[in-house]
């Protein structure tokens, strides 16, 4: 095994970043060292991806920072010059070729020869995923694998460039447990080869499974770096927020009611939801969950009308509603928040402003009925502020934002709609701690104020600390519902496994 070397592969000095007068990066110096995992944690906004983006070339620093290679100063770190170099990164949203074969996605711009050679592709990727220890059928298209295995594929690509350096960002939002195991194995394989790996991830067991070093970010600034095994999980969250966080049970303090707010009868969109019923009372928080292919996101979203409805009824404060798609459902006052923010969720090419306004454009209109851009750029500030947006950048593209505050523009539109009933699916994947105890917050107001709220959460602890009530699904069905208080996490899983 090689050791860890002092000499720093990549390194940047007194790095600073800013966009429209607002500086997002301070004055940031990171080294990277030979064949270690350095993580780099921070809440959303703290300016990781912004680093990311600036040692990828994609995005240009202020004048003055430096950027050093193997030692070599970098005049001008560009998006073909990084690659070059030997630096791959792994996106959160994977960008590859979905029509493609694996095998052509691993090596895809690796030949640059008149005719292609598959036989020569197809022994180069086997050649990576041997590397890995890693079985697939390199024939099959990329789009029909999981996405989970899409991020396996993106590493073998990595390695077929001979990168020396490996950015994964997120890289467990979409594995199962087996596939993380899988995914630590790989790490230790290619530390084992010399190669750097950068680490970025908001689960805080991840992290200190998997890092060597660990550097913090907070607001732009670098708060800290250094060995994993001298930070805690108390120190390291308090230098993420710079302020204690305490996870307790936030339930509903006003006590039961009887008041229904949204009820859901017979619901049917075979073979994925059975027979679905269940009720929403006032100032609850109701937490569905189950396996992954239980049935659940596909119930919010025939409810939402993203998926057709074979049979079933809705009601809001006990009146019938139809819902025949999506717009029907916002005008009579349901609202789903989707897992997959980036291409369910936002308009990744249009500014903050723009997507929290967008399904509310009639409350934009000035004295005149014409869009008023005042009034929306004023809508967006408010929310900036309501849901603790950093930093607050209204016209920035949603396609620059981080996960946790991509998630705060999406909580804030539905916000901005006035809902009878919000749906928010998995609404904490992919978001760091201090944000995540925001959200949950804004849950717990939101029912408090009369809206109907429905969790969609794989993560037992957050379904604990948020739901009054939780309904287990499996097979389309619900196969369980029990008070928060009555569960036990070792009760709904047996309930998700066996019904």
């Amino acid at each position: 095994m090689i050791q860890l070397s002092e000499e720093y592969i990549l390194e940047v000095r007194n790095l600073n970043k800013t966009y429209s007068g607002i500086q997002v990066l301070h004055d940031i110096s990171f080294g990277l060292r030979r064949g270690e995992t350095h993580a780099l944690v921070g809440e959303n906004g703290a300016g990781k991806s912004t680093l990311i983006k600036i040692i990828a070339g994609v995005v240009t620093p202020d004048d003055g920072s430096e950027i050093y290679w193997d030692g070599t100063l970098v005049p001008k770190m560009t998006a073909h010059k990084s690659i070059e170099l030997g630096l791959s990164v792994i996106y959160q949203d994977i960008s590859m070729f979905p029509n493609l074969s694996i095998a052509e996605n691993i090596c895809k711009g690796l030949y640059h020869d008149l005719f292609v050679d598959f036989r020569k592709i197809r022994a180069r990727a086997q050649q990576a995923l041997d590397t890995m220890g890693v079985e697939m059928d390199l024939s099959q298209r990329l789009g029909e694998i999981s996405v989970g295995k899409q991020q396996l594929v993106a590493i073998a690509r990595a390695i077929t460039f001979d990168s020396k350096v490996i950015v994964m960002d997120e890289p467990t939002a979409a594995l199962s447990s087996s596939e993380v195991a899988m995914l630590y194995r790989i790490i230790g394989t290619l530390k084992e080869r010399g190669i750097s790996i950068v680490y970025i991830s908001h689960k805080l067991e991840e992290i200190f499974t998997v890092a060597d070093r660990i550097t913090v970010l907070r607001d732009g600034y670098k708060v800290a770096t250094d060995d994993a095994k001298n930070f805690t999980n108390e120190s390291l969250i308090n230098m993420m927020v710079g302020r204690e966080l305490r996870f307790i049970p936030m339930r509903n303090e006003l006590g039961a009611s009887d008041e229904v707010l949204f009820e859901v009868k017979g619901l049917k969109n075979a073979p994925m939801v059975n027979d679905v019923s269940f009720k929403v009372y006032k100032n609850e928080v109701l937490g569905i969950t189950g396996l992954v292919g239980a049935g659940r996101s596909e119930t919010a979203q025939t409810i939402f009308g993203l998926m057709p409805r074979e049979a079933g009824e809705l009601y809001i404060h006990g009146e019938p509603v139809t819902i025949k798609d999506t717009n029907d459902a916002i005008n009579k006052g349901i609202c789903y928040l989707p897992e997959d923010r980036r291409t369910q969720g936002l308009f990744m090419g249009h500014s903050m402003t723009w997507n929290v306004t967008a399904v509310t454009l009639p409350k934009q209109r000035g004295k005149n009925g014409l869009l008023s851009g005042k009034m929306e750029q004023e809508t967006c500030e408010k929310y900036i502020e309501a849901v603790s947006i950093r930093p607050p950048l209204p016209n920035i593209h949603a396609q620059n934002l981080s996960g946790g505050n991509a998630q705060k523009v999406l909580f804030s539109r539905w916000m901005n709609a006035d809902p009878k009933v919000l749906i928010v699916d998995e609404p904490t994947a992919g978001v760091d701690v201090g944000a995540k105890a925001e959200i949950h917050k804004i849950l717990r107001s939101m029912a408090s104020q009369g809206v109907a709220v429905i969790l969609i959460s794989s993560d037992l602890s957050e379904v604990f600390a948020v739901s009054d009530r939780i309904l287990v699904m499996r097979e389309g069905r619900i196969v369980d519902e029990v008070a928060t208080e009555e569960a036990t996490q070792e009760g709904i899983l047996e309930k998700g496994l066996i019904g």
